[in-house]
C-alpha cells in the first residue's frame, strides 16, 4: 500500500516534456494548406446538409424547427457531421499528414467545380438574399475550438507530426496559432467590436474572474498531479487563461472606440517589435530567469503586449466588417471581397515581416506572429464564406452543439486530455491505439 502511494502519478513527465521541446515548427505553406482543409470540409458538409434538408423539407411541418434537435434525426446528423468533418480533420492531422498538400488541392478543385456547376444551373443565385458574414464567423469560431481540442490531445502521441506542435522559439506549427486564434475569435465578436457601452468596473471584473479562476485552477491542478508543463511556452506559473484575462483587463482599463482600435493596435505592435529588436527578444528566448514573478513568467508577461495589439486590431476588423450597421446581407459580396483581400494582405505582411524583420515567434507574440494569425484566421473565414455563395445555409448540428458553450467544450477537452495523459502511456501507444483513443 505504501509503495502504491509513493508511485508518481505521472512517471513519464520528463520524457513528455522533452517530446514537445526544442521543435522548429512547420512551413508557412503547410500551415496555409492545413488552413484550407479544415474550412473546406466544413463547406462541403454544409452543402450536402443543405441538399438533404431540401429533400426532407416537404415532409416537415411548421414544428420541424422545434424538433430538429430531437430524436434520431439530431443524433444521425451529429454522427454524419463527425464522420465528414471531425474524422477528416483528425486523419489529416495524424495518419494523412504527408498528404496535406494533395488533400488541400483536391478539396479546392472539388469546391471550385461545384460552385461553377451550381452557378451555371441558374443565374438567379446572385440575386438571392444571402446571410451576413456573422453565420460564417460562428462556423469559424467552432473550427478554431475543434482544431484546438483535437491538437491538444493528439500532440502527446507520436502519431501527431512534431512539426505541427508548438515551436520552441522561432518558427510556427499549426498549434502555435491556437492561442492567437482564440484572441482573434473573441475580439471579432466582442462587446467592443459591437460598439456596446463598456461594462462598469464591477461587471468587468465579474466577466474576467472566470478566466482568472481557470488560470489558477490549471496552475494548481497541474502542480498537484505533477503534470508535464513546458516552461518555455508561457513561463513557470503562467498559462493560456492568464493571457486572456490580462488582455481583458487591459481592454477594460484603456477604453478605445472600435474605429481607432486598429490604429492603436498597430502602434502597440510596432512599439513592442522595436523593443524586441533592441534586445528583449534575446532575453525572452534565453534560459535566464530571475527569482521575481515577472522573471519566472517572462514569456507570458511580455507577450501580453503582442496579444493586446492583436486583440485591438481584431476589435477594429470585427466592427467594420461584421457589426457596423451598414453590414447587411444585401452587401454580402462586398464583405466577402474585403475578407479575401484582408486574408491575402495579412499573409503577405507575415511573409515580409518573417523574412526581413524577425521570424515568427508565438513565444514572444511578435509582429510577424500576429500577422500570421490574422492571415490564417481570415483565410479560414474567407473559405467558409463559400458555403453561403450557393444559398442560405444554416449551421451544422455539430456547430450548434459547440456554439452553446465553446469555453465549456475547451475546458472539458483539457480535462479529458489530462486524464488520458495520466492513465495512458501516450509515448508508447501504437499508431492504431493512438488513433482509436483520439476518436473515442
Amino acid at each position: 500500500m505504501e509503495g502504491l502511494l509513493d508511485k508518481p502519478l505521472n512517471p513519464n513527465k520528463l520524457l513528455k516534456e522533452q517530446f514537445v521541446s526544442n521543435l522548429t515548427g512547420s512551413s508557412l505553406l503547410e500551415i496555409a494548406a492545413l488552413s484550407t482543409i479544415v474550412p473546406a470540409v466544413v463547406v462541403l458538409r454544409k452543402w450536402s446538409s443543405r441538399d438533404n434538408i431540401r429533400r426532407d423539407s416537404v415532409k416537415k411541418n411548421d414544428d420541424a424547427l422545434a424538433g430538429h434537435k430531437d430524436g434520431v434525426y439530431y443524433f444521425s446528423a451529429l454522427v454524419i457531421d463527425f464522420l465528414t468533418v471531425v474524422l477528416p480533420i483528425l486523419l489529416i492531422f495524424t495518419i494523412l499528414a504527408e498528404w496535406a498538400y494533395i488533400c488541400a488541392i483536391s478539396l479546392v478543385a472539388v469546391i471550385s467545380i461545384y460552385i461553377l456547376f451550381k452557378r451555371s444551373q441558374s443565374h438567379l443565385k446572385a440575386q438571392q438574399h444571402l446571410p451576413s458574414l456573422r453565420a460564417d464567423i460562428s462556423s469559424y469560431r467552432v473550427s478554431v475550438v475543434l482544431v484546438t481540442c483535437v491538437s491538444i490531445l493528439a500532440v502527446d502521441f507520436k502519431i501527431f507530426p512534431r512539426r505541427y506542435a508548438k515551436a520552441e522559439t522561432y518558427g510556427s506549427g499549426i498549434m502555435d496559432l491556437g492561442v492567437g486564434s482564440f484572441v482573434v475569435a473573441n475580439a471579432l465578436v466582442s462587446r467592443q467590436a459591437r460598439n456596446i457601452t463598456s461594462l462598469r468596473w464591477k461587471a468587468a471584473l465579474k466577466s474576467i474572474s472566470p478566466l482568472v479562476f481557470l488560470g489558477f485552477a490549471r496552475l494548481i491542478s497541474t502542480s498537484g498531479v505533477d503534470y508535464q508543463v513546458h516552461v518555455g511556452e508561457y513561463g513557470v506559473h503562467w498559462n493560456f487563461f492568464f493571457t486572456l484575462a490580462a488582455v481583458s483587463i487591459l481592454t477594460s482599463i484603456i477604453r478605445i472606440h472600435p474605429k481607432y482600435c486598429g490604429i492603436v493596435g498597430m502602434l502597440v505592435l510596432a512599439g513592442y517589435q522595436v523593443w524586441l529588436n533592441f534586445g528583449l527578444n534575446k532575453y525572452l528566448t534565453s534560459d535566464e530567469r530571475s527569482g521575481d514573478i515577472i522573471g519566472q513568467n517572462k514569456e507570458g508577461v511580455y507577450s501580453i503586449f503582442g496579444y493586446w495589439g492583436m486583440y485591438l486590431i481584431g476589435v477594429s476588423l470585427g466592427y467594420f466588417l461584421f457589426h457596423d450597421l451598414s453590414s447587411k446581407g444585401k452587401i454580402r459580396s462586398t464583405q466577402v471581397v474585403k475578407v479575401w483581400v484582408l486574408a491575402a494582405s495579412f499573409w503577405i505582411l507575415a511573409i515580409i515581416l518573417d523574412s526581413y524583420v524577425e521570424r515568427v515567434s508565438r513565444r514572444m507574440c511578435n509582429f510577424a506572429y500576429v500577422m500570421l494569425v490574422f492571415g490564417q484566421n481570415f483565410q479560414v473565414i474567407s473559405i467558409l464564406t463559400l458555403a453561403g455563395s450557393i444559398s442560405h445555409d444554416k449551421n451544422l448540428v455539430l456547430e450548434e452543439a459547440f456554439n452553446q458553450n465553446m469555453l465549456g467544450v475547451f475546458i472539458v477537452a483539457n480535462i479529458l486530455t489530462g486524464l488520458v495523459n495520466l492513465s495512458v502511456d501516450t509515448l508508447s501507444a501504437s499508431p492504431l491505439a493512438a488513433f482509436m483513443i483520439l476518436n473515442s
